[in-house]
C-alpha cells in the first residue's frame, strides 16, 4: 500500500501577495531564480493544497525545489523567498553604482571619443575597469561593436516585399525565377611583393599595400530553384550591356518558359531602350525590390561565396587574369549548384521590421 506523508497546509495568499508574485514572476528585470520562486509559491496557492509531485511536473523542477520553497514562504511570506546572506566578504558595488554605469553607457558620449571604453567608464564612475567590464557583461553592453541598418523608403515597399517573396514561395508554372544584379567594379588586385605561403604555426602573409590592374563588372542572373547561373563579364557598367546581358538569358533559358526577373531600381535596368526591348520579348516579366533592399534580392548572397572564396584574397596582374579566374569559379559552382532555402515569409518580415522601428522610434531624436 502506498505510503501517504503527513497532510500539507494550505497556502493561502492575500490579493497584495499575489500581486506581487505576478509582478515578480512576469518582470523582465527580476533574477530568474527569484521568478522561479515566484511561480512555485502561486502554483501551490489554493485551499485545495495542489500536489507537490504536480506543481513540480508542471514546472519543469524537482518536487524538492517545491516543497522547500513552499515551506519557505509559508514560514517567512515574501521575505523567504529572497536569497539569503551568503558567507564572505558583502558586495562592495552599490546598486546606484551600476545603475550609473548602465545609464551613462546607453545615454551619454565621452569629452573625448565618440564611445565609452572601460578605462574612460571607469575614469567617471571611480569603480575600476574590471567592474566595469563585469557590468557590461551582465548586461550585454557592448560600446565598442556598431551595426549598420538602412530602413527603405519606397512607398512600395510592402507590395515589393509581398511580389518577390511571392516568387520564391510560389514561383509562377512554365516559368524560370532569375535574381539578378551586376557586381560591378570588381578590381584586379595584385600585391606589391609575392604572397608568403601558410606554413606550420604561421597563416599566409601578403603585403598591406597593392597595385590596381583594372576593373571588370560581373553580371549574374541566379535561378532561384535550381542554384544555376547565367553569367557575363563586361569592362562597362550601362544599359548597353545590361541589354547584352538579357539577350544572353533569352538565348540560354528554354524556348516555351517565361522568364521572371527580380531586379534592383538601378537606372540601367529603365531605360527606354530596356523598355523596348522587354515590349519586345513578352515572355520577360521585371519584378522591382523595393529601393535600399538588396538583403531581399538573393544573388546578393552568391555574389558573397564569390567574394569570400576567389575575390577578396586573389592577386591577379591583370584584368584577363581576374576574369578568368571568375570563369573558372563559376563553372565549378555550375557544376554542383546549391539553391538556397528562403524561410521567411513576406508577413513575418514585414512584422519583424515592425518591431524593430517600435524599438529604434525616437532614438535618434
Amino acid at each position: 500500500m502506498r505510503r501517504r506523508g503527513p497532510a500539507l497546509e494550505p497556502l493561502l495568499l492575500s490579493d497584495e501577495e499575489r500581486a506581487t508574485l505576478t509582478r515578480w514572476a512576469r518582470r523582465a528585470s527580476s533574477a530568474q531564480a527569484l521568478a522561479l520562486r515566484a511561480r512555485i509559491v502561486l502554483a501551490c496557492d489554493g485551499p485545495d493544497v495542489p500536489s507537490i509531485v504536480g506543481v513540480a511536473r508542471e514546472l519543469g523542477i524537482t518536487a524538492d525545489t517545491v516543497r522547500k520553497w513552499r515551506r519557505r514562504f509559508l514560514a517567512e511570506r515574501l521575505d523567504g523567498l529572497v536569497d539569503e546572506p551568503r558567507p564572505g566578504r558583502p558586495p562592495t558595488i552599490a546598486v546606484d553604482e551600476i545603475e550609473a554605469v548602465v545609464v551613462a553607457t546607453l545615454e551619454e558620449i565621452p569629452k573625448n571619443a565618440t564611445h565609452w571604453s572601460r578605462s574612460s567608464m571607469a575614469a567617471r564612475s571611480g569603480l575600476s575597469k574590471s567592474t566595469v567590464g563585469r557590468i557590461w557583461r551582465k548586461f550585454q553592453l557592448k560600446p565598442h561593436l556598431v551595426g549598420t541598418f538602412k530602413l527603405s523608403t519606397d512607398p512600395l515597399f510592402i507590395e515589393k516585399v509581398h511580389d518577390v517573396i511571392g516568387l520564391y514561395f510560389d514561383p509562377p508554372e512554365g516559368a524560370v525565377v532569375l535574381s539578378v544584379d551586376e557586381k560591378s567594379q570588381i578590381q584586379a588586385l595584385d600585391r606589391s611583393q609575392p604572397v608568403l605561403p601558410m606554413m606550420p604555426g604561421m597563416p599566409e602573409r601578403r603585403t598591406h599595400d597593392y597595385v590596381r590592374n583594372g576593373l571588370t563588372t560581373l553580371f549574374a542572373a541566379f535561378d532561384t530553384s535550381s542554384g544555376k547561373v547565367i553569367t557575363s563579364l563586361h569592362r562597362r557598367h550601362r544599359a548597353a550591356e545590361f541589354k547584352k546581358f538579357l539577350v544572353k538569358i533569352d538565348r540560354e533559358v528554354p524556348d516555351g518558359l517565361d522568364i521572371h526577373l527580380i531586379c534592383d531600381n538601378y537606372g540601367t535596368h529603365k531605360t527606354p531602350a530596356i523598355r523596348a526591348w522587354l515590349a519586345q520579348h513578352p515572355r520577360f516579366h521585371m519584378h522591382f525590390t523595393p529601393t535600399g533592399s538588396s538583403w531581399i534580392n538573393q544573388v546578393e548572397r552568391w555574389f558573397g561565396f564569390l567574394t569570400d572564396q576567389m575575390i577578396r584574397r586573389g592577386a591577379h596582374k591583370n584584368v584577363q587574369a581576374l576574369e578568368r579566374d571568375i570563369r573558372a569559379w563559376i563553372k565549378n559552382w555550375n557544376e554542383d549548384p546549391k539553391p538556397f532555402t528562403w524561410t521567411k515569409t513576406a508577413d513575418e518580415i514585414l512584422d519583424s521590421l515592425a518591431r524593430f522601428c517600435r524599438r529604434i522610434s525616437g532614438a535618434g531624436h
